[in-house]
């Protein structure tokens, strides 16, 4: 039927992506290995199947929208081949990790049915269709062991000789099975299938639509201060990550920024590896790559060239850059969440038109960078929200190494039987060669009232107020103040 100078090289590529072994059968006279052709045949099909069908089925455009939430929707174009009456397409190369209920399909005509095959061929799975039927195993040095397949556990195969006798293989590493043919259904790739009825026979562009997990985006942000930390230039970028178990070829791409509610919660979010500093901060600023505008509730960008996702890939692209956006340095302590008398340092910033900034800034990573004077290091790192035009961003960056605090009760008197009052003492140490102000939250919960202080104090919520600190360089300032309570 075939030329074996043609069909073994064919064969051969063949097997490279089915992930199975193909083997000489010997001869019954057992003279050598010789190739029966016919047990190359269904594979020959299997192979000639899958040319025509990419044939037939042409993909003229994808584009693909990633959320936040381990989400990805594909919208696939393709044209396919149609025969009047009622006839069956396939679509392979779709997502392996496909939500097969939210699949559309927009045709000129009737869709009947829908399926979604996913039993991929594997070892173990060709090997549990063959039970109870013979398949061969060859060794190392070409000797050929011939029986009904019994059972296949791991690496572990039973045969029942011809004979009628038991052979057990506790170890089948050494060995090369062969089998007749590919069992069937089982498949190579993930293909949705489809009965449906045309009206006329012909192609047609036929858009699928389908929503998969395995894919997320992220945000990463890099800064680098100034010398005196008044202001600072950032490069945003954005990591697209496809485990979604397909390949996106020149796609259009989307990104929704924002918390899409989700009935069933998605996981499998895979953790960024970072990025080198020296590929990100840029002297000249790039034209932006991504469209941003409104959508919805949330926001959404639009890469202005097609791209390529492939699978199991992390791809990084350039979001927006800003430069000289002011900034302001803030020493911060607060009771609770800082209580073990260090204090945090703080980097905010606006996010308005007036500092070169007013973009709506995706969740993610800051990394913040300074020179030292020689080189330019890393100094900290936080994480922001969702950040809307005008709003203010505060980073905390890490904890002041020449800045201390030390608070006490000095007292606590009970009044009446539903009133008490209580003083504090907050000493706040500077061993900086400069004057600094660190600014002194403290959360009081609810009826109280400041009957002294040593320093004026504002309000922030009913709850709250904040104290700023003056402290000379190396020196300290004491803070004081009494507290009445009623309950």
């Amino acid at each position: 039927m075939f030329n074996n100078a043609i069909v073994i090289p064919i064969i051969f590529i063949l097997c490279e992506h089915i992930s199975i072994y193909v083997v000489y059968t010997p001869s019954q006279n057992k003279e050598g290995l010789k190739m029966k052709t016919k047990m190359l045949v269904p594979i020959m099909f299997l192979f000639l199947f899958t040319v025509l069908t990419a044939q037939e089925n042409n993909q003229k455009s994808v584009a693909i929208t990633v959320y936040n939430n381990n989400l990805g929707v594909v919208k696939d174009l393709r044209s396919i081949d149609i025969s009047s009456g009622i006839s069956t397409i396939k679509l392979t190369d779709v997502a392996q990790h496909i939500d097969p209920t939210s699949v559309h399909i927009g045709i000129d005509g009737e869709v009947l049915e829908q399926n979604y095959q996913y039993d991929l061929v594997s070892i173990d799975k060709i090997l549990k269709k063959y039970l109870d039927k013979n398949i061969q195993l060859i060794n190392e040095k070409g000797e050929l062991l011939e029986g009904k397949l019994l059972t296949a556990n791991s690496n572990q195969i039973v045969l029942q000789k011809a004979n009628g006798g038991l052979l057990m293989l506790p170890n089948t590493n050494k060995y090369q099975i062969s089998v007749g043919e590919l069992p069937n259904g089982l498949i190579t790739k993930p293909t949705l299938v489809w009965m449906v009825k045309s009206k006329k026979s012909g192609k047609q562009d036929v858009e699928v639509s389908y929503q998969t997990s395995g894919m997320n985006w992220h945000a990463e942000y890099v800064v680098v201060l100034n010398k005196d930390d008044t202001k600072l230039d950032l490069n945003s970028w954005v990591s697209v990550d496809n485990n979604s178990g397909a390949t996106f070829k020149n796609a259009k791409l989307k990104l929704i920024a924002g918390n899409v509610n989700l009935v069933k919660p998605q996981y499998n979010r895979r953790q960024y590896k970072g990025r080198e500093l020296a590929s990100m901060a840029m002297d000249v600023v790039p034209a932006p790559q991504f469209e941003e505008k409104a959508f919805f509730e949330y926001h959404i960008y639009n890469l202005q060239r097609p791209t390529t996702l492939s699978n199991n890939e992390t791809k990084q692209i350039s979001l927006f850059d800003a430069q000289n956006v002011k900034a302001n340095k803030k020493y911060l302590y607060k009771n609770g969440s800082y209580s073990n008398g260090k204090v945090a340092v703080i980097i905010e910033f606006k996010n308005s038109k007036e500092n070169n900034l007013n973009v709506p800034m995706p969740k993610g990573k800051v990394r913040v960078y300074k020179s030292d004077g020689d080189a330019i290091e890393f100094i900290g790192e936080d994480l922001i929200d969702h950040t809307a035009k005008k709003e203010t961003i505060k980073l905390k960056i890490g904890e002041a190494f020449d800045i201390t605090v030390k608070e006490i009760q000095t007292e606590h008197r009970k009044i009446s039987q539903r009133v008490y009052e209580q003083e504090y003492e907050i000493t706040i140490k500077n061993r900086k060669d400069e004057k600094i102000v660190v600014d002194v939250e403290r959360w009081l919960g609810i009826n109280w009232k400041i009957l002294s202080s040593s320093l004026d104090f504002k309000k922030l919520t009913s709850q709250s107020i904040l104290f700023k600190v003056p402290v000379k360089a190396d020196s300290k300032t004491v803070l004081k103040y009494k507290i009445r309570y009623s309950n």
